[in-house]
C-alpha cells in the first residue's frame, strides 16, 4: 500500500492549509527513505509528496538536506533521466534546495553537473530547458559547482542552444536565449538568484557576484559564443526586444573583463560590430554598450585607438555628452571619453577627439559631482596634454580649464586625490606659453603654498613639485 499512500499524500499535499499536518505527522522523515526505491511510481509520489510539503519552509528543506536527499535526488536524474515525470521532480526539487549553502556543498560532491547538461541537451519542451537554466543560475553562484558546471560542457551547450536560436522571433525561444545569457554571466563574474513563486513558476532577480575566469573567458571565445551574441544583439537591436540586448551586452561585458579577453575581442573584430548597434535608442541598452565599450579600451591602447578614430562613435559620444538625462547615459557617455583618451597613446586619437568637440566635456567632467568621474576626467587630460598639449591648447582655453583646476585646488571639500590629480594636469600645461600666462595671472603660487601644509602627504609632495615646475626649478 505504500505507493498507494504516498499518492494520497502527494494529492493532499496540494492543499495549503493541509501542509502543517503532514509536518506534524513527521511524514516527511517517513518518505524519505522511499526515495531509495527502484520502484518509478514510488519515486515518483514520494518525490511529489515531499517537494509539496517542504515547499517554501526552510527548516525543512535544510533538514531534508541533512538527511541526504541530495544524493536521492542525483540518484534519480542518474538513474531514470528518459522519465520526463521523474526528472521534472527531481529538477523542481533541486531548485527549491539550491538556494540552501548546505545543498550546494552536498552537491558539490555529487556528479550533478554531467547530468544538468544531458537534461539540457536532450531538452525538447521550452519549460523543461526553463527549469534547468533556473537550477544552473543557482548552482552557478557556488564556485565548486561553477567549475563543474564549466567542465561538464555546460558552455558548449550554451553555444549549440544561442546557434540554434539566434535566427528565431518566437517569444518563448527569446527567453531562453536571454536565460542563456544570463548564465553565461553567471558562470564568467557569478551568481543569479532566482525565486519561484509558485511549483510551476518562475521569477528572477539578479545579484552578480564579484569573481572572474580567465580559462572560462578563453572557452567562450573558442566556442565562437562571443559572435553568436553578437549575432542575437543586432537581431533583437532591430526587433526591439530591450530584454534580450541587456542580457547579451552584460554577457560581452563580462567576457571583456580579463586582459587576455580584450586582445582576443580587438582580434575578432568586436569593437566595430559592438559599435554598430549604436543606433538602439533604448537607453538601458545604450548605457550597457557604453559600459562593454569602456571596459573594452579599459588598460588597451589599441582598443582605445581603435575607438578614438572612428568619428560615427565620437560624434555619438559628444551628442550624448550634451544630453541631460536621468538613465547614466551622459556620464557614461563622458566615463567613455575619458577612458579612450586615458589608454590611448595616439596623437592620432588625440586630434579626432578634439575635432569632435569632445574636450569641453572633459574638461566639465572635472568638476562632476562624482569623485571617480572627477579623476577619469584628470587623468585623461593630463596624458592626453603630454600627447599633443598643441591640439588641445585652444580648447583647453576656451573651455576655462585653468580656472576650473584652481577653483578645485580652493576649494576644501574637494578630495585629496582629485587636488593630487589637479595639480599632475597643471604641471602638463605649464609646458604652454599660453597656459603658463593665464596659470601666473590666476595666482596659484598663493593657493599652492597652502596646499604644501595640507594634511595629505600625496597632497603636499605633489603641491611641492607643481611650485617648483611653477617657478621654473625643474
Amino acid at each position: 500500500c505504500a505507493v498507494k499512500a504516498a499518492h494520497v499524500l502527494s494529492e493532499i499535499a496540494k492543499n495549503e492549509e493541509m501542509k502543517k499536518p503532514c509536518i506534524e505527522a513527521d511524514l516527511v522523515l517517513t518518505l524519505i527513505p522511499l526515495l531509495e526505491s527502484t520502484d518509478p511510481e514510488m519515486l515518483l509520489y514520494a518525490g511529489r509528496a515531499i517537494g509539496r510539503i517542504c515547499y517554501d519552509n526552510r527548516n525543512l528543506q535544510e533538514e531534508l538536506v541533512k538527511v541526504g536527499v541530495i544524493p536521492a535526488l542525483v540518484r534519480i536524474l542518474t538513474d531514470y533521466a528518459e522519465s520526463e515525470t521523474l526528472v521534472h521532480v527531481a529538477l523542481l526539487a533541486l531548485y527549491n534546495l539550491a538556494d540552501l549553502d548546505s545543498a550546494k556543498e552536498a552537491l558539490s560532491m555529487t556528479k550533478v553537473a554531467d547530468q544538468l547538461v544531458k537534461q539540457l541537451r536532450r531538452a525538447e519542451s521550452h519549460e523543461r530547458l526553463e527549469i534547468v537554466f533556473e537550477v544552473l543560475q543557482a548552482l552557478a553562484e557556488n564556485d565548486a559547482l561553477k567549475v563543474q558546471l564549466v567542465d561538464a560542457g555546460v558552455p558548449e551547450v550554451l553555444s549549440e542552444i544561442l546557434l540554434r536560436l539566434q535566427g528565431s522571433s518566437q517569444a518563448e525561444d527569446t527567453c531562453i536565449v536571454k536565460a542563456a545569457s544570463d548564465l553565461i554571466v553567471s558562470l564568467l563574474l557569478g551568481g543569479k538568484k532566482r525565486n519561484i513563486t509558485g511549483q510551476e513558476h518562475k521569477e528572477s532577480t539578479s545579484i552578480i557576484l564579484p569573481a572572474s575566469s580567465d580559462g572560462n573567458c578563453l572557452r567562450m571565445f573558442q566556442l565562437g559564443v562571443i559572435h553568436q551574441l553578437l549575432d542575437v544583439l543586432e537581431k533583437h537591436v532591430r526587433s526591439g526586444d530591450t530584454s534580450v540586448q541587456q542580457a547579451a551586452l552584460s554577457a560581452l561585458q563580462s567576457l571583456a573583463v580579463p586582459v587576455v579577453s580584450k586582445v582576443q575581442l580587438l582580434e575578432e573584430g568586436v569593437a566595430e560590430r559592438i559599435e554598430a548597434l549604436l543606433r538602439s535608442e533604448s537607453p538601458p541598452v545604450q548605457f550597457k554598450l557604453l559600459g562593454t565599450l569602456r571596459m573594452l579600451a579599459d588598460g588597451q591602447a589599441d582598443a582605445a585607438e581603435i575607438l578614438g578614430q572612428d568619428p560615427m562613435l565620437l560624434n555619438r559620444l559628444v551628442q550624448w555628452c550634451s544630453v541631460s538625462d536621468p538613465s547614466g547615459i551622459c556620464g557614461e557617455a563622458n566615463r567613455l571619453l575619458a577612458s579612450i583618451l586615458h589608454h590611448n597613446r595616439s596623437q592620432e586619437v588625440v586630434k579626432a577627439i578634439q575635432a569632435a568637440q569632445g574636450v569641453k566635456h572633459l574638461v566639465s567632467m572635472t568638476t562632476s559631482e562624482h569623485t571617480a568621474m572627477q579623476n577619469e576626467a584628470l587623468k585623461a587630460l593630463a596624458i592626453a596634454s603630454a600627447i599633443d598639449l598643441e591640439t588641445l591648447e585652444e580648447s583647453f582655453k576656451e573651455s576655462q580649464l585653468v580656472q576650473s583646476l584652481h577653483k578645485l585646488l580652493q576649494d576644501d571639500n574637494t578630495s585629496p586625490e582629485v587636488k593630487y590629480n589637479s595639480m599632475g594636469l597643471l604641471c602638463r600645461l605649464l609646458n604652454s606659453g599660453d597656459l603658463r600666462q593665464e596659470i601666473e595671472e590666476d595666482k596659484f603660487k598663493d593657493t599652492l603654498e597652502r596646499l604644501c601644509s595640507h594634511s595629505n602627504a600625496n597632497v603636499v609632495k605633489e603641491a611641492i613639485t607643481t611650485l617648483q615646475v611653477l617657478r621654473g626649478e625643474t
